[in-house]
């Protein structure tokens, strides 16, 4: 037991530690590891505010001091006890050599004195924003020998930029393409006829001259190939362009107003990418157009988008409901056919009006993917015949006249935004009686097809709870005397 006549310099820097003590050259009240309280303070102490001190918390074990107040004594003394103490946790300091690391530094704040030394001892300072954005890109794109979904695509310099919209409509150029990340927007931005030829943003050659890195971090790179480029004049009207010569923009002199010809309306990217997360081609199609005084600011079109090597893609027809307009989505599975009973006749028409490959199967959404084969529709085939009564059956032929196809589909989802699905698909094709005709004439049948969509949507309902079933029993005799 150590008490407070005792040195402090005994218990080194734990005594030397004091939270409560916040008045300097004073004695704070019940603050017992103050040093400028003494025995005369004691005496009018109620109780420890802080009655243990501890060191740093991350080691596995440290020394504490534990205060308190001996008012048995006359006058009344101060009572610290040195302790070690163990910490439980099993992530713990035993032991370090550099105590610093163990806190933050306060860092030193520049002033009119320190300020060349602070330059000397630092890498400087830079005011460009485009090499900032490039350097902390750099920093964000992981080292690793494959792309991976959301990546920024890398290039000799940077990265591939994909100008688009942010805050507002205008282009911001400094957007990264991410990898496997389909995009098409659309942005305007504010220039100035006269320099229309000094604006990077509106030249072929600042979205054909990057050369895009294999993997991250390679050496390897694939060039940006120029596939076709189309002209749209003033009139609107499209002219394709035999070579992919990289154009420039033209300021032209057309009177008393003037003209930019080859600007960049439109930028489409097609990247071709293996399984292995490697990009082996980009191909760049240009929307070439004239602007004038009259259409400034100007709105630029970009779309990328990502195919997979050896593999084809397939358009969807909404995402995930279907679009009106847009073709069913529909795949047969192949199956051996058997010999038709009909004649040669009766086998071509049907042909005909089945087309080559009728599927078996119809998407239920327009972005439904091919393997979920349990999750598509099948379609119902049904057959009619109708015989006629005017001629002799044994010697007429059944022909296939008309197809018809009906398409269920519901609104599937939230009412505030319901997804058209395909429910149910029927294909009947329907036959008719006809007389053979005889050797060396010719008769003309007409055959027909039709395709109705019926909405089976069931109303929507409310869905508010059922009200609570009252299950309540009286006594047999409340409503004595009455009953």
């Amino acid at each position: 037991m150590i008490t407070a006549h005792c040195s402090l310099d005994l218990l080194g820097s734990v005594a030397a530690l004091c939270v409560c003590d916040l008045s300097p050259a004073q004695c704070d009240v019940n603050c017992c590891c103050d040093p400028d309280c003494s025995s005369v303070d004691f005496s009018v102490f109620s109780a420890c505010s802080v009655p243990v001190v501890t060191g740093d918390s991350q080691f596995c074990s440290q020394k504490a001091v534990i205060y308190s107040l001996n008012f048995t004594a006359n006058p009344p003394q101060r009572v610290f006890e040195l302790v070690d103490q163990i910490n439980p946790s099993i992530f713990c300091i035993h032991i370090t050599n550099y105590k610093p690391a163990l806190s933050f530094i306060n860092p030193e704040v520049p002033d009119e004195n320190n300020f060349d030394t602070l330059m000397k001892t630092s890498d400087g300072f830079t005011l460009n924003a485009e090499s900032y954005i490039s350097f902390t890109t750099k920093l964000d794109i992981p080292t690793a020998a494959k792309y991976e979904y959301g990546v920024p695509l890398q290039t000799s310099d940077s990265f591939l930029r994909f100008p688009s919209s942010l805050t507002s409509s205008l282009c911001t150029d400094n957007n990264p393409a991410a990898f496997l990340v389909n995009q098409a927007v659309k942005c305007t931005r504010k220039i100035n006829l006269e320099q229309c030829e000094e604006i990077e943003a509106l030249s072929m050659a600042f979205y054909s001259s990057p050369e895009i890195l294999r993997v991250p971090d390679s050496r390897k790179k694939v060039p940006i190939t120029v596939q076709s480029i189309v002209i749209q004049s003033l009139n609107k009207t499209l002219t394709r362009r035999e070579d992919t010569d990289v154009l420039q923009p033209t300021l032209v002199n057309a009177g008393h107003f003037s003209l930019c010809v080859n600007v960049v309306l439109e930028v489409k990217y097609s990247l071709t990418y293996t399984d292995a997360g490697e990009v082996t081609k980009a191909d760049l199609s240009f929307l070439l157009g004239t602007v004038s005084s009259v259409v400034v600011p100007l709105q630029q079109k970009f779309e990328i988008h990502f195919l997979q090597e050896n593999t084809q893609p397939v358009p969807l027809s909404g995402n995930p409901g279907y679009v009106v307009g847009l073709p069913l989505a529909a795949g047969f599975q192949p199956h051996k056919t058997g010999a038709l009973p009909c004649q040669l006749v009766a086998q071509k028409v049907k042909s005909l009006l089945w087309g080559q490959g009728f599927p078996d199967y119809v998407a239920p959404f327009g972005n439904s993917q091919a393997q979920d084969m349990l999750d598509w529709v099948p379609i119902h085939f049904i057959t009619q015949s109708f015989n006629r009564k005017h001629f002799v059956l044994q010697d007429s032929c059944q022909l296939p006249g008309a197809l018809v196809i009906e398409v269920k589909w519901t609104k599937y989802g939230s009412l505030l935004n319901p997804q058209a699905k395909i429910v149910n698909v029927t294909a009947n094709l329907i036959s008719s009686s006809f007389p053979e005709a005889n050797s060396g004439n010719e008769r003309t049948i007409l055959i027909s097809t039709a395709v109705t969509f019926v909405d089976v949507s069931a109303p929507a309902e409310a869905g508010f709870r059922a009200p609570p079933a009252i299950n309540a029993r009286l006594p047999f005799n409340f409503f004595f005397p009455f009953v």
